[in-house]
């Protein structure tokens, strides 16, 4: 028998988070241990008369395209996903690692390439989602190895996890759009404001938001969600961060990240862990050095850090900064084949002021 807490979320994602409609098209990317979840999003999108599209990829397949691909394959984007980026109504990308270390080995030039290769598509997807013309979500059938990186076991990770995306309450569509009210009006209130000053633990960073747009996460691009966020400024960064938690991009962990910023640029990066990644990361292209993203975590139902950046970036009391690409929406305008988010904890002393009003202290929202 399936979890009923996996119907909820088939149901939230199809008929809240994306809202489809009769004879739109729905591209489901998935690894197949995420079979029930994916199933019940099949049978969700067809009883919302859409037309679901399966794209499903197998335990260790990740691993053998680094291992076996030539640079050509590493440059070839098949038709179904170059489909998927420009032409689909919605699409959805389902994690399901179980080895979140399956690529810790790669070369990291191979997933540069890679990266690069997936950049053009990447980019028609933000435009296309800036525009209304596709909407897309990402979320999580919890594994094994989701709940070993958070130091859970698989039953305590897939309590949490369903609790965090409202799968718990008796309606979870109408419990998110009770929850998106308190995100929205924090949205609402920080723009039009022109700087953001971030203070805390090894951190004291100034940004410019100026004709910044600030989005609310209000369920409809991640489940589950929870923050509101823009593109700062390109060359307004000025000052120092520490992130607290971990970072993972392309399977691969850094941690005690240091960013120095001048005129919007890293000028210095240290990590205690992981820093001749993350120097190589930095060094993709010349967007990867800017800031696409400043988002501030709303959802206070994920307290501690899990290793999965889709859950970490919404705890309530932190703030996430991402180097790379903007998001169009926001008024960004930064390039770069990566979006690498990481987190800065503000929960043991720090805050956030904007334009000299205090938003935020010790994790807490006091406007």
């Amino acid at each position: 028998m399936r979890d009923p807490r996996i119907e909820g979320l088939a149901k939230v994602i199809v008929n809240y988070s994306l809202e489809l409609k009769e004879g739109q098209t729905f591209f489901i990317t998935s690894g197949a241990v995420a079979e029930p979840l994916v199933q019940a999003l099949y049978e969700e999108t067809l009883r919302a008369g859409a037309n679901p599209v399966l794209d499903l990829s197998l335990e260790g397949t990740a691993s053998a395209f680094f291992d076996l691909a030539s640079d050509e394959q590493i440059d070839w984007v098949s038709p179904a996903q170059q489909w998927a980026f420009e032409s689909a109504d919605a699409r959805i990308r389902v994690l399901s690692d179980t080895n979140v270390r399956e690529l810790s080995n790669v070369a990291p030039e191979r997933q540069t390439r890679r990266q690069k290769a997936m950049h053009p598509y990447m980019q028609k997807m933000m435009e296309r989602s800036a525009a209304g013309d596709l909407r897309w979500n990402v979320t999580l059938f919890p594994t094994n190895a989701y709940a070993a990186a958070a130091g859970m076991s698989l039953r305590e990770y897939e309590d949490f996890y369903y609790r965090a995306c409202l799968c718990d309450q008796p309606d979870p569509v109408a419990a998110w759009k009770q929850a998106a009210a308190e995100t929205i009006r924090l949205a609402e209130w920080i723009e039009g404001h022109e700087e953001v000053h971030i203070q805390g633990p090894g951190t004291d960073l100034k940004l410019n938001v100026a004709g910044r747009h600030f989005k609310p996460a209000d369920g409809k691009y991640n489940m589950p969600d929870g923050e509101f966020f823009t593109g700062p400024v390109e060359d307004s960064a000025e000052g120092e961060v520490t992130f607290h938690l971990p970072a993972t991009y392309a399977g691969r962990e850094v941690a005690g990240v240091r960013f120095r910023f001048e005129d919007g640029k890293v000028v210095d990066a240290t990590a205690e862990r992981g820093e001749d990644f993350l120097i190589e990361m930095l060094d993709t292209d010349e967007g990867a050095r800017r800031l696409g993203e400043l988002g501030i975590g709303t959802n206070f139902g994920i307290a501690d850090g899990t290793g999965e950046i889709l859950l970490d970036e919404k705890i309530g009391g932190t703030v996430h900064l991402a180097v790379g690409e903007s998001y169009p929406e926001t008024g960004g305008v930064n390039e770069s084949a990566i979006h690498w988010d990481m987190i800065c904890d503000l929960r043991k002393g720090g805050s956030i002021t904007v334009d000299g009003e205090l938003l935020q202290q010790d994790g807490r929202f006091v406007v």
